[in-house]
C-alpha cells in the first residue's frame, strides 16, 4: 500500500472516530428518549406570554425541552391537539386538615392542582416538622408546602386567653415561629378574624413577623375585619409589611356585607399605595360571593375567650347572653349575615345532618318561629352550644369579586378542603374553583384574558410564596403540567350541589407522572412534602 493510501485509511478512520465520537456525546447530552412527549398542544407557559404551539419532552420529574420533537422517541405519547398545555396549578391557600386520610388529593387534582399550600387562617400542623415527616412517609397525590400558624402558636403556649402574652410567652410564641421556619414552613400565616389570634395586638403580630422574615417568608393574613373594619384592617396588614419587614397576602380577599360592597376600589387603592413606596402586598382570592366558616364567626369574640365551657356560662347569665345576642345580631345585619336569614346556608352539622344544605331562616320556621334577625340569633348561639357548625354566607357582591380578580397582584387560590362526595355540603369552591375561573371568568364573561389567568394560577403564586421550579413550563422546571379544553372546561359543583367534579380537564401530571389520564383519576402519589430552602 502506497504511502499516499495510507494517509487516505488514516484520514478516513480518523474521521469516522469523530463521527462516533459526537454521536455518542449528543445522544448523551440531547436524549432522543423521552419518558413523556406532550403533541400538537397550545402551550400557554404561566408567565404570562402568549401561546405557542410546540411539543413538550419531560425526562423523569423534569421538563427536558420545549419545540419540535418530532423525530423524537418517549415511552408514552399525550396529543394534546385542540388543548391548552399549561403549568399545574398552584393553589395558595387550602385547608388541608384532612390528607392524612385523603393523602390522594383528588377533589383538588382533579381541578389541574399540582401545588397547594397548606396552614392558613392561622392554623397549622403541630408539631410542625414532625408532621412534614410523617406526611412524606404517607405520600400524596399533589406537592404540598406549609405555613406556621400565629392562633396555633398562641394556642400551644397561651391557651384562649383574651390578653397580651407576658415576655416570656411571646419569646416562647417566637421560638414556635423560629422553629417551625427552620423545619420548612414558608411563612407565617395569621387569621385575626379568629381565636385566639382575634384576641393579639398589632405588635404580637409584628414581632412574631419577624422571624419569619429573618428566615425568608411570607405573611398571609385572614384579615381581623372583612366587613365594617376592612380598610383598618388592610391598613393593618400593609402596617405588619412595613414593621416587619416582610411580604404580605392579603388571603381570600373580600369585601363582606351589604354596607360595605364596593369598597374593594379603595382596598385596591391601598396596596397600589403600598407597592409605590416599596413594600410587596399581594392578594389572593376564590371566584365566588360566598364565604365559607364556623356559624361562631357571628358571635362576638369576647364571649368565646377561654373555650367552649367559658362560652356556656356566660350564655346562662341573663345580661351576658343579652348582650352576646346584641352582638350577633349586629352581625347578621352588617357583616357575614347579609342582613337576611336565608343568606346563611349551613354546610356541615354533625348533630343535625337535616339541615345541612338548608338556611337558617329554614330552621327558624322549621322550629315555627318568625324568622326575625333576634330569633336567627338565638338559633345561632343553639348551634354553638351544641358543638358548633359551619355555615356558607351569601354575604358579598360580585362586581368586587370581579373588580379583585383583575388587580394584577391577585392570585387565584380556592381557600378550599380535601373532600369526598357526599361528606357534608361543603362550599362549591372545594370542587371547582380553578376550571370556574376559566370557564365563566375567563371564557364566559371576559373578565381576564386566558394567559392572565394561567399566570395568577401557576407562577405568580410560586414567585410570591417562593416555591422553587414550579409554575413555568420551562426547562428545568418540575413536570407539573394541567392539559385541558379551554371550550368546555367548566365547574359543576354549585352551592345547591356542591359534590359534582369539574369538567374539561384531560390530564395532570404531578412530578412527571400522569395524575389524571385522558380525564381519569390514575390515585397516584407523586407528590412531594416541600420545605423552604430545600424544595
Amino acid at each position: 500500500m502506497t504511502n499516499s493510501s495510507q494517509k487516505t485509511l488514516s484520514y478516513i478512520y480518523a474521521v469516522i472516530v469523530v463521527l462516533v465520537i459526537v454521536s455518542i456525546t449528543k445522544r448523551i447530552t440531547t436524549p432522543s428518549n423521552y419518558d413523556i412527549i406532550i403533541t400538537n398542544g397550545e402551550v400557554i407557559d404561566g408567565s404570562g406570554s402568549s401561546s405557542v404551539y410546540k411539543d413538550v419532552g419531560i425526562i423523569g420529574n423534569k421538563i427536558h425541552k420545549i419545540g419540535n420533537l418530532s423525530s423524537a422517541e418517549s415511552e408514552i405519547y399525550i396529543d394534546a391537539e385542540g388543548l391548552v398545555v399549561s403549568p399545574g396549578f398552584i393553589d395558595v391557600h387550602v385547608h388541608l386538615d384532612p390528607i392524612l386520610r385523603l393523602s390522594n388529593s383528588e377533589s383538588h387534582v382533579r381541578q389541574g392542582v399540582t401545588t397547594s399550600l397548606g396552614g392558613p387562617d392561622g392554623t397549622s400542623p403541630w408539631p410542625f416538622g414532625e408532621f412534614l415527616d410523617t406526611l412524606s412517609q404517607v405520600g400524596v397525590g399533589m406537592n404540598v408546602a406549609y405555613l406556621v400558624g400565629h392562633n396555633t402558636v398562641r394556642r400551644n403556649v397561651m391557651g384562649l386567653e383574651n390578653r397580651a402574652p407576658s415576655e416570656e410567652e411571646l419569646n416562647e410564641m417566637k421560638s414556635q415561629i423560629s422553629a417551625g421556619m427552620d423545619e420548612g414552613a414558608y411563612g407565617i400565616s395569621t387569621g385575626l378574624k379568629y381565636l385566639p389570634g382575634s384576641f393579639s395586638k398589632v405588635e404580637e403580630v409584628i414581632a412574631l413577623s419577624k422571624k419569619a422574615s429573618e428566615k425568608g417568608g411570607v405573611y398571609t393574613s385572614h384579615l381581623r375585619d372583612e366587613g365594617l373594619g376592612i380598610i383598618e384592617s388592610v391598613a393593618e396588614a400593609i402596617k405588619i409589611s412595613k414593621d416587619a419587614d416582610i411580604p404580605v397576602v392579603l388571603t381570600h380577599h373580600k369585601v363582606i356585607g351589604k354596607p360595605m360592597w364596593g369598597k374593594s376600589a379603595q382596598t385596591l387603592s391601598m396596596v397600589d399605595s403600598a407597592r409605590e413606596i416599596g413594600l410587596k402586598i399581594s392578594i389572593d382570592q376564590y371566584p365566588y360571593d360566598a364565604s365559607y366558616t364556623g356559624i361562631s364567626v357571628l358571635i362576638p369574640s369576647w364571649a368565646r375567650a377561654g373555650g367552649q365551657k367559658e362560652f356556656v356560662r356566660r350564655t346562662k347569665d341573663t345580661k351576658l347572653r343579652d348582650s352576646i345576642k346584641k352582638g350577633i345580631v349586629f352581625n347578621i345585619l352588617n357583616d357575614r349575615g347579609g342582613n337576611d336569614l336565608d343568606r346563611v346556608q349551613f354546610a356541615k352539622v354533625s348533630w343535625d345532618k337535616t339541615l345541612e344544605g338548608n338556611t337558617l331562616k329554614y330552621w327558624a320556621k322549621s322550629l315555627g318561629l318568625e324568622p326575625t334577625v333576634e330569633n336567627g340569633a338565638e338559633l345561632v348561639i343553639k348551634a354553638q352550644l351544641n358543638g358548633g357548625a359551619s355555615a356558607i354566607y351569601h354575604a358579598m357582591d360580585e362586581g368586587d369579586v370581579e373588580n379583585i380578580m383583575k388587580h394584577p397582584l391577585t392570585m387565584i387560590a380556592s381557600d378550599g378542603r380535601l373532600v369526598v362526595p357526599g361528606e357534608g355540603h361543603p362550599h362549591p369552591r372545594w370542587y371547582g374553583t380553578f376550571p370556574r375561573v376559566l370557564g365563566l371568568f375567563v371564557r364566559e364573561k371576559q373578565v381576564l384574558p386566558l394567559e392572565e389567568a394561567i399566570y395568577k394560577m401557576s407562577f405568580l403564586p410560586a414567585k410570591t410564596i417562593g416555591i422553587k421550579r414550579r409554575g413555568l413550563i420551562k426547562k428545568g422546571m418540575f413536570a407539573d403540567i394541567t392539559i385541558f379544553d379551554k371550550n368546555t372546561i367548566i365547574d359543576r359543583a354549585t352551592f345547591e350541589k356542591p359534590h359534582q367534579y369539574s369538567e374539561g380537564i384531560h390530564y395532570v401530571l404531578v412530578n412527571g407522572e400522569l395524575a389524571i389520564d385522558n380525564g381519569e383519576f390514575q390515585n397516584i402519589k407523586a407528590g412531594k412534602v416541600l420545605r423552604k430552602n430545600s424544595d
